[in-house]
């Protein structure tokens, strides 16, 4: 891999105006947001209605119907599959994650409460807004402070501890991606702080009621309340709503590790971030985010993740507004000679398979200088 650094070092006054660049441009598209905004979150609701509805509509034909003439369990099953993981997909990426960063809060509008909205997936959103809208986007790629650097699972950058466990990490990595949602739902728990008796039993245990009541809700809604709605032909239901499930954390997964994981992906040492200046936020904001080309479709179906870069900007504007941000923000990096990273979706999922590859092995950490506003060492 090419490990030559690709950014200009940035003076103090230069990150300053660098900062303001930035700064003004959020400030004119916040003063354009309005109706066709909430047009547009609101058609994305319906369409996690109707599709979630379709799906499960196709899902119970296929049980029923499909016991008797087995070309409709093979063809209204996969439809059904599809329709109600298309819908969870939609609800927890362009809905649920934005809605719960606030990007909706100016309607006033209950639904799309940035602190009231409770998503479909087993994590509790008070948890998510506490690993990742605060302590994720405040401590982007920050050793030690942002714990989505490899979920205390894996090791993702060389400057991480080797230890023989991450040997393991290929396969621990695909059990991660298929059970995704529930990772993230005890994230917070910090598991392996018990593990090495740094936790009580009974402080975990007091973290983990509010995640168990949700991960039983959940539980209840697609394993056991429509499978039974099916009566004796519940497994068809059952089986149907796994693989929706399993589709949806995969993607998710997917999208999320090649918005932060990908080779010019940066990591930050504690020291980085002591009095650090807002352009030194933005810097080591567009350092440790990806960004994956592909169109609209992929925009939708990411939640807008496809500009990891953006979100990472800014995190409480509507992320539809992203793609046209993007144009902006790239021209900004280009002049203060910063490299926008971005790629195609089998480029950057290659460079993350890469890194989980490469890292599962031992390898000594490059040094890197501490303040990114310096000129902080690329490593990949």
């Amino acid at each position: 891999m090419n490990t030559t650094p690709r950014n200009r070092a940035l003076s103090a006054e230069e990150l300053d105006a660098f900062a303001a660049e930035l700064d003004a441009l959020r400030a004119r598209t916040v003063a354009t947001i309005g109706q066709a905004d909430a047009d547009y979150i609101r058609a994305v609701f319906a369409a996690v209605r109707y599709l979630g509805f379709a799906g499960r509509a196709l899902l119970m034909l296929a049980a029923i119907a499909g016991a008797f003439y087995t070309p409709v369990l093979w063809i209204a099953g996969t439809l059904g599959v599809l329709s109600l993981a298309l819908s969870k997909i939609l609800e927890n990426m362009e809905l649920g994650h934005n809605v719960i960063h606030g990007q909706f809060d100016w309607m006033n509008d209950p639904a799309f409460n940035g602190q009231a909205y409770e998503w479909d997936i087993a994590g509790t959103s008070d948890n998510w807004r506490k690993t990742h809208n605060f302590r994720h986007h405040t401590w982007t790629n920050v050793r030690g402070m942002d714990d989505d650097i490899g979920y205390g699972l894996l090791r993702i950058f060389p400057e991480q501890r080797w230890r023989p466990f991450y040997l393991a990490q290929p396969l621990v990595a695909v059990v991660f991606a298929v059970l995704f949602e529930w990772g993230i739902a005890i994230q917070d728990l910090r598991l392996g702080r018990w593990f090495a008796g740094k936790t009580r039993a009974r402080d975990v245990l007091r973290e983990f009621r509010p995640v168990g009541r949700k991960m039983g809700r959940q539980v209840l809604k697609d394993y056991v309340f429509f499978p039974l709605l099916a009566g004796p032909f519940f497994l068809t239901v059952l089986v149907g709503n796994a693989v929706a499930n399993v589709l949806r954390n995969l993607w998710t997964w997917l999208i999320i590790f090649c918005g932060h994981f990908t080779a010019d992906a940066e990591t930050f040492p504690r020291e980085s971030v002591r009095n650090e200046s807002r352009g030194a936020w933005y810097l080591r904001q567009l350092r440790g985010s990806s960004n994956i080309a592909g169109g609209r479709l992929l925009n939708l179906l990411s939640g807008n993740l496809s500009h990891q870069i953006e979100h990472h900007f800014f995190p409480d504007v509507p992320a539809n507004r992203y793609a046209a941000m993007a144009v902006e923000v790239r021209a900004i990096c280009a002049r203060y000679g910063q490299h926008y990273n971005t790629g195609s979706l089998p480029r950057q999922f290659g460079q993350v398979l890469w890194r989980i590859l490469r890292h599962a092995l031992p390898s000594r950490a490059k040094a890197a200088a501490d303040t990114p506003g310096a000129g902080l060492a690329v490593t990949r």
